[in-house]
């Protein structure tokens, strides 16, 4: 008979493998959370931004000039290389010059995965970043620093559109830039300086009615979001989306809705706060200023892991780009998620002929 000991040691032995393949798989992931000094780094950028609006759009910018018009800042999130660099360059490069000094570009890029910059008009936009982590309050800190940065850095920029290295645009600039000031900006005739009309909506998309909602509300634990959140005012909504300078000066200046989405989730397969956090707090603070729909295509048919559904080269072509544009709403839709990297090539050959033209 073997003894005791021995039998607790073989049985252990022969478990150990056992433990080491399934372990990743029954133990929830561990997130990131926020420490100290990266929060303490970012309420000083934060101060700086909502100190800085002394100069507000509108007025004659910081360089000077005389003719200034409001700037859209396109803000890059990744954690991958910018997969569609020339497709964005032909985008901010059109054929009328002056066209580029109406946007600004950011990229926040994790620092740990070595995203490489693809030179052009992104040559120097890489903005300070920390990591990013998907099912954690850090990709809204992401978020929030491409916003700070961009109102810090340039008084014109009026609108902020954050997108992801594998979204592409889906018109022109000059189609986009005229669908959101054309209609809405009114030139002063006594002044050289332009002026802003006391409504202009930010474009992103605000769901209250989800089946989901419910799970997603208590992924924190059940009375975890209250005072501050009743479940009545959880919102869900899409991660990208274009937003008023008034809209990210709000979101760069809470504290109160923050301190409950910077808690960890208890249950990550239901928590998505990049997806929570922007919908919650401009519905509670200015319901009416939403559109509540984004000008973002996402197709979540078929959709993995809480992943998009991703084109692939073989479907991309001219009627995918059109049927990419409609919409529901009063706006055809301005960007279009999700592509793989494969897509760059049939995406190149048809820019000028069929994205760019429309």
């Amino acid at each position: 008979m073997f003894n005791t000991p021995f039998v607790l040691l073989f049985a252990l032995l022969l478990t150990l493998p056992l433990v080491i393949l399934f372990a990743p798989r029954i133990l929830p992931p561990k997130r990131l959370t926020i420490s100290l000094p990266d929060e303490l780094d970012d309420l000083a950028l934060f101060r700086r931004a909502v100190t800085s609006t002394v100069h507000r759009p509108g007025s004659i910018s910081r360089l000077g000039a005389t003719n200034a018009k409001p700037k859209i800042a396109f803000l890059f999130l990744t954690n991958t290389d910018l997969h569609f660099a020339l497709v964005w360059e032909k985008f901010f490069n059109p054929v009328n010059p002056s066209n580029r000094k109406l946007y600004n570009i950011y990229v926040h890029a994790d620092p740990d995965s070595n995203v490489k910059p693809p030179g052009g008009v992104f040559d120097n936009r890489f903005i300070p970043a920390k990591k990013t982590q998907r099912s954690s309050p850090t990709l809204i800190s992401a978020a929030r620093r491409l916003l700070a940065t961009a109102v810090l850095d340039d008084p014109l920029n009026a609108y902020f559109a954050l997108v992801s290295q594998h979204c592409i645009p889906l018109h022109s600039f000059h189609f986009i830039y005229k669908t959101l000031f054309t209609e809405s900006t009114r030139l002063s005739r006594s002044s050289t300086r332009f002026t802003l009309p006391s409504r202009r909506l930010s474009y992103i998309e605000v769901l209250s009615e989800e089946p989901q909602l419910w799970d997603r509300y208590i992924a924190r634990g059940k009375n975890v979001m209250l005072p501050e959140i009743p479940f009545d005012k959880f919102r869900i909504g899409s991660q990208f989306y274009i937003l008023t300078r008034s809209h990210s000066l709000i979101i760069i200046k809470d504290r109160k809705v923050w301190r409950k989405f910077r808690l960890p989730c208890t249950d990550v397969d239901t928590c998505y706060p990049e997806e929570h956090y922007f919908p919650t707090l401009l519905s509670m603070e200015d319901p009416k200023g939403v559109s509540e729909y984004t000008l973002t295509n996402v197709n979540w048919t078929g959709s993995v892991d809480g992943h998009p559904y991703m084109y692939t080269p073989d479907e991309v072509s001219p009627e995918l780009i059109r049927r990419l544009r409609v919409s529901n709403s009063s706006f055809t839709y301005l960007f279009g998620r999700k592509f793989s990297p494969e897509c760059l090539l049939p995406l190149m050959e048809m820019a000028d002929d069929v994205i760019f033209r429309g």
